[in-house]
């Protein structure tokens, strides 16, 4: 049996299976070398890549984004933003709550005091402050009271103390412990549950926020417990001695 006619049709046999297998060869001069497919390929791909970097560009700059906020909501709110995690509640939903505060605390009409009216609450304070020597109890309550007429002075809605807070932690969110701590003492003291000691504490927190909101810095810390005055104790008297 002879070959030599058999190349050709082998050759022939084998071309198509090449080329449904992928296999067509593209070299320029060769018989299955389209110049435009090869274009059109060689742009695909490159288009393919820029989009692949496109989306994890946006990828990334949505994570940082999301983290920048994080930070700043962490750096406003401080130990408010640091209490609501620590309660177990989800960070997304915690940032969702702070965010809608801001845009509520925007909203409001929240000034300085004017001069005039400074110095009308801090002597304010300074009379309730004197007053917890002989009522303890009721300089506490008056101190609340006090701290609810500068909110509102300063332009705060004062209805309800829930309320109150949220307000208060966009702008003294450092400070809002404080104000915490000092009204629970006030609802245990309306329980007859609070002790003299719990009502000193409570006038140091209400210090505190007070001298914020007056505009005056306070160095007090939440787990002070000692009232203070800024007039020297009295000295003892030798001579009575």
């Amino acid at each position: 049996m002879s070959f030599t006619g058999g190349a050709a049709p082998v050759k022939d046999l084998l071309g198509p299976l090449r080329e449904r297998a992928g296999f067509r060869r593209r070299f320029p001069g060769s018989a299955a070398y389209n110049p435009t497919l090869e274009y059109a390929m060689s742009t695909g791909a490159v288009i393919a890549v820029v989009l692949v970097i496109v989306v994890a560009l946006i990828a990334v700059a949505a994570v940082l984004l999301v983290m920048d906020r994080s930070r700043k909501l962490q750096a406003r709110f401080g130990p408010e933003y640091q209490r609501m995690i620590g309660a177990g509640e989800n960070r997304r939903a915690v940032e969702r709550e702070l965010r809608d505060r801001e845009r509520r605390h925007r909203e409001l009409h929240v000034r300085p005091l004017a001069p005039e009216a400074h110095d009308r609450f801090a002597k304010e304070w300074a009379d309730v402050q004197e007053a917890f020597i002989d009522a303890p109890q009721g300089a506490v309550a008056d101190a609340d009271d006090l701290v609810v007429r500068l909110m509102h002075e300063r332009g705060y809605p004062t209805h309800d103390y829930d309320q109150r807070v949220k307000d208060l932690s966009v702008d003294h969110g450092h400070s809002l412990e404080h104000y915490r701590a000092a009204h629970d003492v006030l609802a245990r003291a309306e329980e007859r549950q609070a002790t003299t000691e719990d009502l000193r504490s409570a006038m140091v927190h209400y210090r505190a926020i007070f001298e914020e909101l007056l505009g005056r810095s306070s160095n007090v810390r939440p787990d002070d417990s000692e009232v203070r005055s800024d007039k020297p104790a009295p000295r003892p008297n030798s001579r009575q001695m």
